[in-house]
């Protein structure tokens, strides 16, 4: 079991409170996805949890049990860091099961534990090499193994794919998704990046300056985002938020509207405006644009067929259905 509950939960250093006073609870076997800004606090709280920071106020339970005060080596949970960690002089299979020699496993269970943990992570045929014969992928697979054999009640992991190249983090992402579904353990996991969120997570706790501002699944927060950060901050391209008189003409503070609900057009349309930088991705095509009526750019998500000039005069119509309204202190209109 790995039901994870923080009541009132603090951090401060000195005078400078990191993480105010909040309530989370991550049920067991959930995939949970902390994500926000640099300096939002999510790797702090992530290591309140598991005991690497001491809480300056309120308790962090396990399974109902109180873990406040319990060392992190106590309280069954396992994390998986940015730096792979790993020790260069040993083989895979020692790094593996290096945790297990030091708990004092006997030998039978450590092998027993690394082989089935390397079938897992398909690394069995790597067993005998050393950390600096691997890909940068393969040694990540080698320090979630290293969490696996401990057999934990839940997974911490602190933006395990920073280090690696756009195209080993898609695969790692796909990677940790499929281990999730296998184990069943309760998985959290730390980024800035909202593309791992959405694609990820069974539910995202999007953090600002340590508050909490709207924990829902990807598709809850895609579709009602509780206020203009969460707006900006879900979805890629992010929703553009428009402020204003045309805001006020739907009885609003700021409008939100993604660039896939936006409608262009060389005929006729509500917003006239002037096309900019386009950006071809094969499947869609993203139209930056300049328009009189708005202070900043708007992006338009648009088939990838479809094609403007740079500069040509364009009309945009927004689906309505899909319009979001917030207030002047940013909050989600009904």
């Amino acid at each position: 079991m790995g039901r994870i509950q923080l009541n009132r939960v603090a951090k401060s250093f000195g005078n400078v409170h990191v993480i105010p006073p909040l309530d989370l609870t991550i049920e067991d076997g959930e995939f949970t996805v902390f994500v926000g800004p640099s300096g939002c606090g999510k790797s702090t709280l992530l290591r309140l949890i598991a005991g690497l920071e001491d809480v300056s106020g309120g308790e962090v339970l396990i399974d109902g049990a109180d873990a406040t005060t319990i060392p992190p080596a106590k309280r069954g949970l396992a994390m998986v860091f940015q730096s792979y960690a790993l020790y260069p002089h040993m083989s895979v299979r020692k790094n593996i099961a290096f945790p297990l020699k030091m708990a004092g496993l006997d030998k039978a269970e450590q092998e027993r534990r690394v082989a089935q943990a390397a079938e897992v992570l398909n690394l069995t045929s790597y067993l005998d090499r050393r950390p600096g014969q691997l890909s940068g992928g393969q040694r990540q697979r080698v320090a979630i193994g290293r969490a696996i054999v401990r057999e934990p009640q839940a997974f911490l992991f602190d933006e395990p794919l920073s280090n690696l190249d756009a195209a080993l983090r898609v695969g790692m992402r796909l990677e940790i998704s499929e281990l999730h579904k296998r184990l069943k353990t309760t998985m959290i996991y730390v980024t800035h990046d909202q593309v791992e969120a959405m694609t990820m997570a069974d539910k995202i706790v999007v953090l600002q300056a340590g508050r909490i501002e709207q924990v829902g699944s990807p598709l809850e927060l895609y579709r009602r985002p509780c206020n203009t950060f969460v707006a900006g901050f879900i979805g890629s391209p992010k929703m553009n938020l428009i402020s204003g008189p045309e805001a006020a003409k739907f009885g609003a503070a700021t409008i939100g509207i993604r660039p896939e609900h936006l409608e262009i057009s060389e005929a006729a349309g509500l917003w006239e405006g002037t096309v900019g930088v386009s950006e071809h991705l094969g499947s869609d095509t993203f139209f930056h644009l300049h328009c009189p009526a708005f202070e900043a750019p708007i992006t338009v998500r648009a088939p990838g067929e479809r094609a403007f000039a740079y500069g040509a005069r364009v009309y945009l119509s927004p689906r309505t259905e899909h319009l979001h309204r917030f207030d002047a202190a940013g909050g989600r209109i009904e």
